[in-house]
């Protein structure tokens, strides 16, 4: 059947939040974001307070087949002055493409996903960019990459020419009453503290005048724009100085933060490793984390 490849319009932005938040959940249980969100989301990511200052151009495009909206996708355009970042100086990125998958009431899907990716790679030409970059980014919490959960997108990717890069991170899921919790310092004359770190609360053990350790967490709550993840915190950093590994003092910090997270009503962690770091070993050896996803990044298109 014929595909129509056009630019987003208001109208749309019901079938293209359905779109978003159909793919969100099949990562991250029950994860949706409102329509305001998402709207949000194409006109600019506050939230990226490094990186988005630097996009010149945005554009969001849509597929329509049958009256419907069955594939999307955002891009963005970096300016190409010195103020922009060597990785990012004239680039172009499809921040997130979305289809939904082939089904026997819907099996031409995938033609509209062609169709569309078709689209975004000539618009990236005709920016004139110097590197084509894609992702999965969307505007809700640890949804980014190519998560595994979504194939479907993988391979329409892989069919367009993009090339998955060599970076893959680990998502970690802790229900906070599973986690594991000890008031005692695991070493003696170690102390807690808590005060503002870079990537939210930060708890530090202090052993005399030394941090041997901290983790810092952030509660992922935005009532405007989840409405449904107010019990959500992710890990922004979690380091404990070598000499000091293997002794409890992750767990001890994990506990402390994973107490205080408690009081704000938050149930539900998430914590993030890449392959072969220290994380790993210690999401996988401590009661309560579960792997959520494994997701892909650094896509591009020669």
């Amino acid at each position: 059947m014929p595909v129509d490849v056009r630019p987003f319009r208001r109208s749309d932005r019901e079938q293209l939040t359905a779109l978003v938040n159909a793919h969100a959940a099949a990562v991250v249980p029950g994860l949706s974001a409102s329509v305001n969100a998402v709207m949000s989301q194409l006109e600019g990511e506050p939230g990226e307070f490094i990186v988005d200052p630097w996009v010149s151009e945005r554009l969001t495009l849509v597929a329509e087949q049958r009256d419907r909206v069955t594939a999307a996708a955002h891009l963005l355009r970096y300016a190409g002055d010195e103020r922009v970042s060597d990785s990012y100086r004239g680039v172009g990125e499809i921040r997130w493409f979305l289809f939904w998958p082939r089904a026997p009431y819907w099996p031409d899907s995938e033609d509209a996903a062609d169709a569309l990716l078709a689209a975004c790679v000539s618009q990236l030409d005709r920016w004139g960019v110097t590197r084509r970059y894609a992702d999965v980014t969307l505007p809700v919490p640890a949804v980014y990459g190519v998560p595994e959960q979504l194939p479907h997108i993988r391979a329409a990717y892989e069919r367009a020419g993009f090339v998955e890069g060599n970076r893959i991170e680990i998502l970690y899921l802790a229900d906070l009453g599973d986690l594991p919790r000890s008031s005692k310092p695991p070493i003696e004359g170690l102390e807690l503290r808590r005060l503002l770190g870079v990537n939210g609360t930060r708890f530090a053990a202090v052993l005399g005048d030394e941090v041997v350790g901290f983790i810092e967490v952030e509660a992922l709550t935005e009532p405007r724009r989840l409405p449904r993840q107010e019990g959500w915190a992710d890990i922004g950093n979690l380091e404990v100085v070598e000499a000091y590994r293997l002794r409890g003092v992750a767990t001890w910090l994990l506990g402390a933060a994973a107490e205080w997270l408690r009081l704000a009503g938050i149930d539900r962690l998430i914590g993030y490793a890449t392959p072969g770091d220290d994380h790993v070993a210690f999401f996988d050896h401590t009661p309560g984390f579960r792997v959520l996803t494994r997701t892909s990044r650094a896509w591009e298109r020669g």
